[in-house]
Formats: structure tokens, C-alpha cells, sequence
């Protein structure tokens, strides 16, 4: 039998929150509770935003909370040749082109724009515009591309997926719509065009975009199942045409709601300190805060501390409220 295999993927732009680690805490329960693997992945690809000591911090709260892992962890900035491999891969297919729009020049491009998760939709503006010069684009030609592009327009190109080539390449894209099947949300059909667009894989300061990373590595080391926030849905959607692209399998999705704030907005520093760090300094016990998170994950009926072991003899996805936890402010009383 093939294992399967999840994650843990901390982004050491912060600290692990309540949010953060009662997804992490599913995910592993989902896991272990079928027999599974786990990685760490460390997901520190998010230039400026990165936290010195927010990495080690994170495993230090995962462990805390007794959170373990079967291999990594990963440094996403280690494996940078591999996705600019991927992104050449793309490119050679026609399937990925370089683009000089800023986000202002897009808003005005778009005559009705739809503002989604990662901005207004493309509107294919600099799609053919370097085709010729990309027929004879090779592996160690990327920079130079790169280079003329930013000497031509002033500008330097971040480079997109190209959604209409994708399109005409694939017959799974049936009538331009992609269906995601989603383990907690059931189905949802995208329309490719209209809702996801040609999105950046390749960012101007040239690093590669979430969604061509997290492809990449869950590919390269192994993930079968992924178990995040639904926030993320949408990127799911493009993950997939990016997985078809490469030639791979994508992972079975699941994605439950968000952790809120008392107004309804995801947790912030706007509704105090709710970081595992804080909560442990304050003398709160993994156990409490296990408890609370399992309270949120109808897996128990009341906020009381628990233990990993207990959890995992009641774990069942469909436990999982379809509502968002909601954080008051102050900790529940029983």
C-alpha cells in the first residue's frame, strides 16, 4: 500500500496562534489517526515578512504541543533551483510567460474586476507580448530573459501561469472549468478564466510564489493529503492546474474554517496576544490548550484539558463544525 503522507508547513512571518495550531493540530490527528506520515516544511520563502527566530520558535510550540513529525525539517530556501527548474519546465511548455503589470495597471486593465484572494484577474495583457523571444528560451537563460525585459520597460517581470495555453493543452479542464474535490467542502467547480486568471508563479524580486513552491515540494517529497485553513481553497484550484501542467498527481484537499475574532475577522494582533507562546508563559498547559482547540473541533463538548492519545481515539473529520471557531477575547470557563 502506498503511505500516505501529510504536513506541517509554519510560515515564520509570526508566531504560531490559536488559529495556526489548531490546523496543525488536525492535520496531525488526521494523520496518525489513519496510519500516516508526517513532514515538517518550513515555508520561508515571503522575503521582508520573515521574522528572525520565527522558525525555531515554531518547532518549539509544535513540540510543546506535542506535535511530532516523521521527517524534514525543510527549508523552502534551500530548494530554490528546484522550482526555477519548474518554472523553466512551464515556460519551455508555454505554459508560464513574463509580465510587467503592477497591480494599478491591472485595476485599470480589468473593466470589471474581481477581487480575489490574490488580487483582480489578469487580463492577459502581456501574454504574447515576448513569445518570440521565449521559442528559443533555455534552462540558464532565465536571468538573461529576466534582464532584457527589465532593460526594455524600466521594469522587472514577474512571470504568470497561463491559464488560455493550459486550457487548449488539457482535456481535463472540460468546457474551462476545474473541479476540486475537497475531503471537508465536497466539490466546487472553478471557472478557470473568469475566477482564477493568470496568476504569478514567479515573483519580481524573483522568488518563486507560493503556488508554484508549495507544488513543487509536496510533489518532490511526497504529499498525499493536505489538511489547511479555507482560506486556501481558491489556491487549491490553482495548485491543481499547476500540478496537471508539471505532470503530476495533486493531494486529496481538505479545508476547514478559519479560527475568528469576536468581530468575525481572522486572528490578529487586533484581538490581543492569542500566540501559543503567550498562553504558555502565562501557565497554560499544552493540555489546556489542546483541550480548547479540540472544544472548537467538536471533539469534545467542553473547552477541558485533554491529551494527543485521547484525541486521537475520537478523531473524525466529519466531527468538525462547519462554523468558525470564534475566539472571545478570554478564556472559556467550563
Amino acid at each position: 500500500m502506498t503511505t500516505i503522507r501529510g504536513r506541517l508547513a509554519p510560515s515564520p512571518t509570526g508566531v504560531l496562534h490559536l488559529g495556526n495550531a489548531r490546523s496543525f493540530l488536525l492535520a496531525w490527528l488526521d494523520m496518525r489517526a489513519r496510519g500516516g506520515q508526517l513532514i515538517l516544511r518550513i515555508e520561508d520563502l515571503d522575503g521582508p515578512r520573515i521574522n528572525k527566530g520565527a522558525a525555531e520558535a515554531a518547532i518549539v510550540d509544535l513540540n510543546w504541543l506535542g506535535l511530532d513529525w516523521d521527517d524534514g525539517p525543510f527549508y523552502q530556501q534551500s530548494r530554490l533551483p528546484e522550482y526555477q527548474s519548474a518554472l523553466v519546465e512551464l515556460a519551455l511548455a508555454g505554459l508560464a510567460y513574463p509580465c510587467v503589470c503592477s497591480r494599478k495597471d491591472v485595476e485599470l486593465a480589468a473593466s470589471a474586476p474581481h477581487t480575489a484572494e490574490e488580487g483582480p484577474i489578469y487580463p492577459g495583457t502581456c501574454r504574447a507580448k515576448w513569445r518570440d523571444s521565449l521559442l528559443a528560451f533555455q534552462t540558464h537563460q532565465i536571468q538573461q530573459v529576466n534582464q532584457s525585459i527589465e532593460i526594455e520597460t524600466g521594469r522587472k517581470p514577474c512571470w504568470r501561469f497561463d491559464i488560455s495555453a493550459a486550457i487548449q493543452r488539457f482535456a481535463g479542464l472540460n468546457a474551462q472549468t476545474l473541479t476540486v474535490r475537497d475531503r471537508f467542502l465536497g466539490e466546487r467547480t472553478w471557472q478557470v478564466q473568469k475566477e482564477l486568471g493568470d496568476f504569478v508563479i514567479w515573483k519580481k524580486d524573483d522568488e518563486p510564489a507560493y503556488q508554484l513552491a508549495v507544488v513543487v515540494d509536496d510533489a518532490d517529497q511526497g504529499v498525499t493529503d493536505v489538511l489547511r485553513a479555507e482560506d486556501l481553497f481558491s489556491s487549491a484550484a490553482r495548485q491543481e492546474l499547476i500540478y496537471m501542467a508539471l505532470g503530476k498527481t495533486p493531494p486529496r484537499w481538505a479545508h476547514l474554517p478559519l479560527v475568528v475574532g469576536a468581530d468575525g475577522r481572522r486572528l490578529a494582533k487586533r484581538h490581543g496576544d492569542t500566540t501559543i507562546r503567550a498562553f504558555r508563559e502565562a501557565g497554560h498547559t499544552a493540555d489546556e490548550i489542546l483541550g480548547l482547540l479540540a472544544f472548537w473541533s467538536g471533539l469534545q463538548e467542553t473547552p477541558l484539558e485533554c491529551d494527543l492519545a485521547s484525541l486521537l481515539a475520537v478523531w473524525q473529520l466529519d466531527s468538525v463544525p462547519k462554523s468558525q471557531p470564534i475566539w472571545s477575547g478570554d478564556w472559556p470557563t467550563v
